[in-house]
Order: C-alpha cells, then structure tokens, then sequence
C-alpha cells in the first residue's frame, strides 16, 4: 500500500465522522447546491483513486460520497424525493408508471382521475 492511499484514506474517514452529525440531525438543512456537487466529487474521486489501484483511497472516497448522498436525501429542504415517507414514493411511482402504460395522454398524467374523467 502506498502511504498517499492511506493518507486520502483517512482524509475521506474523517469527513464522514463530521457528516454524521448533520446525518442525524433531524432539523438540519443542507441545499441540493451543496450536497448534490460534493457527493459527485466523491463518486468522481472513487473512480478516479481506483483507476490510480488506490483501493482504500477509492473506498473512502466511494462512502463520503454515499454519506453526501443521504445527506442529499434526507437534510435538504428540496429533496430528492419523499424519504420520510417510502411507500409514499412507493404508491406515486406505481400511479405514474400505470399511467403511463394504460396509454393515456401525458397531459392526463398531471391531473387527477377526477379531473381527467369529468367526476
């Protein structure tokens, strides 16, 4: 092992010990803006490090971008989709892709059943 890996290594470690905080503060708010550009920094860094065959500097690399990634999901005010609530995002996507396959017309997929049969 070179000692730049285990330097990157250790770099990436502790990023994420001071992400975790933000991960599990309920009330945090961190902008897609942020968020989104560092986790793909991180997935960046990874392929480039295992390209480089610095395998720990590319598994650290790989979790602070996964860690930005829940910090994306779960403390952004706009975010990626309803994570409080799964089968929420469950339920919506199972509507919009029967929709889709019934053959209807795309403007009836923004409008309500009701709307869209006249009730």
């Amino acid at each position: 092992m070179m000692w730049q890996d285990l330097v990157f290594m250790i770099g990436s470690s502790l990023s994420i010990v001071f992400l975790a905080p933000t991960l599990r503060d309920a009330n945090a708010n961190v902008p897609l803006g942020t968020s989104l550009p560092s986790m793909a920094i991180g997935f960046v860094y990874a392929a480039t490090f295992f390209t480089l065959g610095m395998t720990f500097s590319a598994a650290g690399a790989l979790a602070a971008g996964s860690m930005w990634t829940l910090i994306a999901t779960f403390r952004s005010p706009a975010r990626l989709f309803p994570a409080d609530s799964p089968s929420l995002f469950v339920r919506n996507a199972k509507r919009v892709l029967g929709r889709r396959r019934s053959g209807r017309p795309v403007a009836d997929l923004y409008s309500s059943d009701e709307q869209s049969t006249g009730h």
